[in-house]
């Protein structure tokens, strides 16, 4: 019976849910059931999965039915993983700031939830109290140095990457002292004001294709959202927020979601591929710069670079479709 109910949790996307419950054992013909589920509903399956026995599922905890603590990270970078270990593969990557709510404990480790919806562990002593201080800004560079002074021959304090929600507290010619995981100065050039975000779809556009070449030859890296390595749905992901656009983390919730478009491709545009070998339909995804050039983080090519969809057999063959998330609905 416990099989039933594995098999059942392997259609579960852990990346947005949770269904992990165990058989303890059997009392006057009742199932004694414990674990973990996300929502309440899920309890309504095991009926369904068990229909000729009774089912005790009073210890199984419903993780949406309790209070669960705020916390953000307060390191520069962090992995998220699909269990509480670094002995695996990144699930993904955190920038500081990322708020997440703990809907559970192991440890040292803490199973956290982003404002998305996105599921994974976290190491518990990267983390920060409450939700992180209101940003200001973004850093545009793939990796920038935080510096005691602002002054390029100053102590270098940590580095921030791509992607990364700060503050700016002062300005002082081309610098800018901001608070991050650490407070110090970086050159300005690297940071874009959240007020400076374009609004109209063509300047998101223009500036994706600006923000895009910042990028070339940055290593791939499965799981890698920043300059120190990503993946290609972090770098769809990556252009879209320095443009104030949020999309889902992986490459088939993008596909999920986009609007499917049509030639002629526009900038912006996602193009979706389907490599086989994977339970995941979707397996790679690029950003077209306009037609079918696209920028890709390629494992291929081991890192950012851009191709001609229709000159590269391999991408032909593998095309699945187009979606969008800056054509209006």
């Amino acid at each position: 019976m416990q099989n039933i109910i594995d098999t059942y949790a392997k259609s579960i996307d852990p990346r947005i849910s949770l269904f992990d419950v165990k058989i303890d054992s059997e009392t006057n013909g009742t199932l004694i059931l414990s674990g973990r589920v996300l929502d309440r509903s899920q309890l309504d399956e095991l009926p369904r999965l068990l229909p000729d026995r009774k089912l005790d599922t009073a210890s199984i905890r419903i993780l949406n039915s309790e209070t669960h603590d705020l916390v953000h990270v307060a390191t520069n970078l962090m992995g998220l993983y699909e269990r509480p270990t670094f002995g695996m593969a990144l699930s993904s990557e955190l920038y500081y700031g990322t708020n997440l709510e703990i809907l559970d404990e192991n440890g040292n480790w803490v199973f956290t939830r982003q404002q998305d919806g996105y599921l994974g562990w976290a190491y518990r002593r990267y983390l920060g109290e409450g939700t992180a201080p209101t940003a200001t800004h973004l850093v545009l560079a793939p990796v920038v140095e935080l510096r005691e002074e602002p002054d390029q021959a100053s102590g270098v304090v940590t580095r921030l990457v791509s992607g990364t929600s700060l503050g700016v507290e002062e300005k002082r010619g081309d610098w800018s002292l901001v608070h991050a995981n650490k407070t110090g100065w970086i050159p300005s050039s690297s940071l874009r004001a959240l007020t400076d975000i374009p609004e109209s779809i063509e300047a998101k556009r223009q500036t994706m294709v600006t923000d895009a070449k910042r990028m070339i030859g940055i290593p791939y890296l499965w799981g890698g959202t920043s300059g120190n390595g990503i993946d290609c749905s972090g770098l769809a992901r990556l252009l879209h927020r320095w443009v104030g656009v949020d999309i889902p983390r992986d490459a088939d919730m993008q596909h999920n979601t986009a609007k499917p478009v049509e030639p002629p491709f526009e900038i912006g545009d996602l193009f979706f591929f389907g490599e086989g070998g994977s339970d995941r339909s979707i397996t790679h995804v690029g950003i077209s710069l306009g037609g079918w050039k696209m920028m890709h983080s390629s494992r291929g090519r081991n890192g950012v670079y851009m191709d001609d969809i229709q000159e590269v057999q391999h991408l032909k063959d593998i095309f699945v479709s187009a979606g969008s998330f800056l054509r209006k609905p």
